[in-house]
């Protein structure tokens, strides 16, 4: 008898950075801010994951004293450098106990819950919330 092997629909995805990358822009004006801003069109794959659990690896690129990104590139070619777009960058909203300083440019991987966002532009294209490193 051959018995079929699945995996638990619960099971975390781990994201590449191309599969990210599949997302184009349009301009949407926005009353609040009175002016119009790009946002994001996500593709198939991005819209697959929205609401699960995954893992995404990167390069730590602090904001602030508690606020991160994970980014494609080390900051030298980071998006806030110019040289890569805003599907190159994942905010990091951290679990609490998740919260230490983390270095510039230390390769991390995180898993949470992937946000596909379009609508607050005072955030990232891509947010894990519940973010929390993996151990090696």
């Amino acid at each position: 008898m051959l018995f079929g092997l699945s995996l638990p629909a619960w099971a975390q995805t781990h994201l590449t950075w191309d599969q990210l990358a599949e997302v184009e822009y349009e301009a949407r004006f926005f009353e609040k801010y009175d002016q119009k801003f790009l946002v994001p069109l996500f593709g198939k794959t991005p819209k697959a994951y929205e609401g699960k659990e995954v893992t995404v690896t990167g390069y730590i690129i602090p904001i602030d004293e508690t606020s991160y990104v994970l980014s494609k590139n080390p900051y030298a070619a980071c998006f806030f450098c110019g040289s890569a777009g805003p599907e190159t960058v994942v905010e990091l909203q951290l679990k609490p106990k998740s919260t230490r300083r983390y270095k510039m440019d230390e390769k991390m991987t995180f898993k949470g819950i992937l946000k596909l966002n379009d609508t607050d532009v005072e955030h990232f294209t891509y947010i894990i919330e519940k973010a929390k490193p993996v151990s090696k």
